[in-house]
């Protein structure tokens, strides 16, 4: 039950939304880009393995519901999809080293929201559970980082400052209608801030003439410029990650070279914060968290099978509380297991076992 130290949202177990994909779900998307089924043939195995989705996280115990992000191709390409003006050319980042290219974001035309992009997913997880809808987007910084200077067509937007501000306008047109149908819980997933605490990051940014300090605090104005005029009674919060693909990662580096800005200058409610590997640092930069704010640790990783131990996040959990108070504090895994179709290399099982956990040690904790 919350108290009155801290927001309703987030809950004391969360998770971070994308979920494995069951075989007959990827199935139906491969026959219908080979046109053996129409869409309303996906559309039917698509509803039902939400629902089964659905069941699975209420099945565990979790209050906020997702639809594991089945509509999408990738945790961002749902927003390229849907926003007029983006399509995807190759990232100059890449995962396991050099090993794994991908595609990103890359801003052909004007930036335009004609239809909803999040709004259908709200829609149909409201209809299937009585708990906490929960919807996850990719933060802004996702639409401009992964190219470096070559992110946007010149010849579209000869000044950057006019694709940002058209960007934030379709942020805060999307909040708004979610808001109208009755969503109060929205979750940014950001990358780019988190890349930013990998030293060797910065200096491939710094080889292309760019400022990562600089692109820091743009980004930062960039957020908040998406979230100017928030729908009142709507829970934000942020998750940062490193890189998260078939269980491979791009950055490493503790939150130190960013803490102070982006606890206390970007307008949300929580933060879900890595956790799960020496990657992510120590918890001293929980300091700078203000009152105000919640922070969720991601502690059981989504990126092999194993998990540690209760007893093992008990402590951490502590050793969290000696920076921030424990009250102000939640537990989740450290991100999605399925940023793509592909997923983590997991089972479901295995994934049924870890959500019971994060809800088994944080009902231990805080109840």
């Amino acid at each position: 039950m919350a108290d009155a130290a801290r927001p309703t949202l987030p809950f004391r177990a969360e998770h971070v939304g994308s979920l494995l994909r069951p075989r007959a779900l990827t199935n139906a998307f491969r026959a219908r880009r080979e046109d053996k089924i129409d869409d309303r043939a996906l559309e039917a195995v698509m509803a039902d393995s939400i629902r089964e989705a659905v069941a699975l996280q209420e099945s565990v115990g979790l209050q906020p519901i997702t639809d594991g992000e089945f509509r999408r191709g990738s945790w961002f390409l749902g927003f390229v999809d849907a926003v007029d003006g983006l399509t995807v050319k190759e990232s100059l980042f890449a995962f396991g080293g050099d090993h794994a290219q991908w595609s990103c974001p890359y801003c052909e035309a004007k930036v335009r929201r004609t239809r909803g992009i999040t709004t259908e997913e709200f829609k149909f997880v409201r209809g299937a559970t009585r708990r906490t809808p929960k919807i996850t987007m990719p933060s802004p910084t996702a639409m401009h980082f992964w190219r470096g200077k070559d992110t946007v067509d010149p010849r579209v937007y000869p000044d950057v400052e006019e694709f940002f501000a058209d960007l934030a306008t379709v942020y805060q047109q999307e909040l708004k209608a979610l808001a109208g149908l009755g969503a109060t819980y929205v979750q940014l997933d950001e990358v780019p801030l988190a890349m930013l605490c990998d030293a060797k990051v910065r200096e491939k940014l710094r080889a292309q003439g760019i400022d990562a300090d600089a692109r820091l605090r743009r980004y930062v104005k960039l957020i908040n410029q998406t979230l100017a005029g928030r729908p009142a009674g709507m829970t934000l919060g942020m998750h940062l990650c490193r890189g998260n693909y078939k269980g491979q990662w791009m950055a490493e580096g503790g939150y130190d070279p960013i803490a102070e800005m982006l606890f206390n200058d970007i307008d949300v409610d929580a933060f879900f914060l890595e956790y799960d590997s020496p990657r992510a640092g120590d918890f001293a930069p929980l300091r700078h968290v203000p009152k105000s704010k919640s922070v969720v640790l991601g502690l059981v990783t989504t990126k092999t099978p194993g998990s540690p131990s209760a007893e093992t996040l008990k402590r951490r959990i502590d050793e969290a509380a000696k920076f921030m108070p424990l009250e102000r504090l939640a537990l989740s895994p450290q991100c999605g297991f399925a940023s793509s179709v592909g997923g983590n290399p997991v089972t479901i099982d295995d994934e049924r076992r870890k959500l019971a956990l994060v809800v088994e040690v944080a009902d231990a904790v805080w109840h």
